[in-house]
């Protein structure tokens, strides 16, 4: 698959009450952004079962509903995170049981209304008990069947890669980056080496990087919304909306948005293959999609840097 230097996000659309929830969304607007992405050039969208405990998928699949083939984008989604379908609120449990995992893909192919998932992604490490080398042998087994089309690992680090390539190839991965969590660049190197593409998630730090953040907006939080229960958005929100202001600098330089110059500093470094980016509405969309062109100069690099540097904002590599 050749895909897009940028890709729809669909976890905020999943829409509220649920445990990691963004607070409500409308479903009218969350298909006009899915909608507007795609016809704009945005060939990919990722999902997963547990946005909006299936509403998320639910949504894409109306979303795309009489698309011609030619022009439906990829979509991606992700298994084992279970949740009680009697309490919206408990926190999803992570399981890697083969069975589980081949369950939850029957009822991803019934939501999104397809036939096959362009690719399958473990969200995070099983803590069911269930040994890594058996659920992503089951993930391996799906591809060979053809229910999948590739399979991936998210939130897994290179140990568990390693473990995962030596049963069969790892499609891609899907980490957390942006210039605030930076420490899963050390990732990159594997996956070059092994041939690997890297999505990577909240390349805006779930909009923390946007400009749109201050002290009087996390406070006036949904309280449903995750965020406001985030040490990003709390305790090391100071430092994080310096490197916010770095990003502002860079944007103006290039004429772009805020939102693109944050996404288009993680497309910077080797081995990134596109960047997830959530939107949720047209207007969004229109916000970061510049990133997908735009080039940081290494002046660029350096005014994130010395923010990073001077605020002591996040772990890992201050630059590419």
């Amino acid at each position: 698959m050749s895909i897009t230097r940028v890709g729809f996000g669909a976890w905020a659309v999943g829409g509220g009450d649920w445990a990691f929830a963004w607070g409500p969304q409308d479903d009218d607007e969350a298909i006009a952004a899915i909608r507007h992405s795609v016809e704009v050039g945005v060939n990919w969208i990722d999902t997963a079962a547990v946005y909006g405990l299936g509403h998320s998928e639910e949504v894409v699949a109306r979303a795309l509903h009489g698309i011609p083939a030619a022009d439906r984008p990829y979509v991606f989604t992700k298994c084992g995170l279970v949740w009680d379908e009697s309490n919206r609120s408990v926190e999803p449990r992570r399981v890697g049981d083969p069975a589980s995992i081949r369950r939850e893909l029957e009822a991803s192919l019934r939501r999104l209304q397809v036939e096959q998932i362009d690719l399958y992604q473990m969200h995070w490490p099983a803590a069911d008990g269930t040994a890594l080398e058996d659920y992503w042998q089951t993930l391996v087994d799906l591809r060979a069947e053809g229910k999948v089309r590739a399979v991936g690992l998210s939130n897994h680090d290179a140990r568990q890669l390693e473990v995962a390539e030596q049963i069969g190839h790892v499609d891609s991965l899907q980490p957390p980056f942006s210039a605030i969590h930076r420490e899963t660049a050390d990732l990159l190197p594997w996956t070059v080496a092994h041939d690997t593409g890297v999505i990577v998630y909240s390349p805006m730090m779930s909009g923390l990087l946007t400009g749109a953040f201050s002290r009087e907006r996390v406070a006036s939080l949904p309280q449903d919304d995750w965020r406001g229960r985030s040490p990003d958005f709390t305790t090391q929100l100071d430092a994080n909306l310096a490197v916010a202001d770095a990003l502002r600098v860079v944007a103006e330089r290039h004429g772009v948005s805020q939102p693109a110059a944050a996404v288009a500093w993680t497309l910077a470094f080797q081995g990134v293959t596109g960047a997830i980016v959530g939107a949720r509405s047209p207007r969004q969309v229109d916000g970061w999609l510049a990133a997908a062109s735009l080039r940081l100069t290494p002046d660029d690099l350096d005014v994130v840097a010395g923010a990073i540097t001077t605020h002591g904002a996040g772990e890992g590599p201050l630059r590419p």
